[in-house]
């Protein structure tokens, strides 16, 4: 499910059984020569959210991304959202990012799923596919472990 006026109407109806919240957190570079490594970065992260969320519809909520520049401390941004929702219907929350500075937060409410970016911009669509549900294999069982507590 998306956050979208729609779909949090059902969400609301359904949340006993909607337990898992997911956030995309999308680093946003200033600088003319890391802008479109960003970019790439962020269709992927993107791309993959829409992919996730198109297998898990009646189980995880997709947040719009939470993005920062280099400026901000990106883990603190994280550490808050978490508290935000701590104590929300959603049981599991999940970061998913591509940025490498926030592969090992450790978090008391939630988890950083850190990806490394695959730039796809320019991929066929089979083959985007293919990569989504790598992907997919790559991160189930983080998914997977948590739902079994």
């Amino acid at each position: 499910m998306n956050w979208n006026a729609q779909e949090v109407d059902l969400y609301i109806q359904q949340k006993e059984y909607i337990d898992t919240l997911v956030i995309p957190l999308v680093k946003i570079e200033t600088t003319a020569e890391k802008m479109k490594a960003s970019a790439s970065s962020s269709d992927f992260l993107m791309y993959l959210a829409k992919f996730l969320e198109a297998q898990f519809k009646g189980r995880m909520m997709f947040t719009p991304p939470a993005s920062y520049t280099p400026s901000f401390d990106a883990e603190q941004i994280v550490r808050t959202i978490a508290a935000d929702f701590k104590d929300s219907a959603f049981k599991h929350t999940f970061f998913m990012t591509t940025d490498p500075t926030l592969a090992t937060v450790q978090l008391e409410e939630g988890q950083v799923i850190w990806l490394p970016s695959i730039p796809i911009e320019s991929m066929e669509p089979n083959l985007k596919q293919k990569i989504m549900e790598d992907q997919l294999q790559q991160i189930l069982p983080i998914f997977t472990e948590k739902w079994a507590k």
